[in-house]
């Protein structure tokens, strides 16, 4: 029997903050296509026991690593010379932070906006530079279903993930004509390990179990939610594997859910 195609195989992804989480399950997706797969967290010890989680998985894969707080300046300018030769740019890299509007300050608005946002930003200026010459690339942006519909519980949030979606919509604008993709991938509510550490502490302040919490929570917070359930990372990895894949050479300029169904639009 042959061995299964490779889409990506001879093709290198950085997918940043990478360790754990939507980020590991890409990057988990991209070596299984193929592709070589640099990872990305701010501590070495991170990144190191990411690569080890991987090569036990993958050993013949070509993974490698790189830490660097890419959530400022300085740690994108870090990696930017191992963006020039990418085929594959993932954004994952984002934060969260339940808070009540009033009580959001000013330092926190930017935060938010400098690690989910200008991460992005300046990974994908570095990267694209080599994909146009090449005519050849993908870039995805890790959004969520929160960048349309923003939650009253973190405005700040929504309005960093809604910036994403405006941010790569033009920037694949700018590609126009070329073979580099420029999309969005929306996930819901996904059960990564910051979310299940939330949602522990939530139900063990409220008195209830795991599964009681997430019910309440998909009940009056997610009502809309299809699925009635967390998300796996890897359900959304597969998306994302997807349109790094040739078979997406048409997808461009779009914003793809996988929400559950969170969100009720058409459009």
């Amino acid at each position: 029997m042959s061995p299964a195609p490779r889409p990506l195989a001879g093709q290198t992804a950085f997918v940043s903050g990478s360790t754990a989480g939507i980020g590991l399950a890409i990057a988990q997706a991209l070596l299984a296509d193929g592709a070589h797969v640099v990872l990305n967290g701010r501590g070495e010890a991170s990144v190191q026991r990411a690569l080890q989680t991987l090569r036990q998985q993958h050993p013949q894969a070509e993974v490698s690593g790189i830490a660097a707080d890419l959530g400022t300046a300085a740690g994108c300018e870090q990696v930017a010379t191992r963006l020039a030769d990418v085929d594959i740019l993932v954004n994952n890299l984002g934060i969260f932070e339940p808070k009540p509007f009033e009580q959001i300050a000013d330092a926190d608005w930017q935060h938010l906006f400098e690690v989910n946002v200008m991460s992005g930003v300046r990974l994908a200026r570095a990267a694209l530079p080599g994909m146009l010459t090449r005519n050849r690339g993908r870039i995805v942006f890790i959004s969520s279903e929160s960048g349309i519909c923003p939650p009253a519980e973190m405005v700040h949030y929504g309005m960093s993930k809604s910036a994403q979606l405006s941010v790569a919509r033009g920037l694949a604008e700018c590609c126009a004509g070329t073979a580099v993709t420029v999309n969005s991938v929306l996930p819901g509510p996904t059960l990564t390990e910051g979310a299940r550490a939330f949602f522990d502490t939530l139900a063990a302040q409220q008195g209830l179990s795991f599964d009681e919490a997430a019910a309440r929570f998909f009940r009056d917070a997610r009502p809309t939610s299809l699925l009635r359930r967390f998300i796996r990372p890897d359900e959304v990895a597969a998306m994302v594997a997807y349109v790094c894949s040739p078979q997406a050479s048409a997808t461009t300029g779009a914003a793809l859910r996988v929400d559950g169904g969170v969100v009720r639009t058409l459009t």
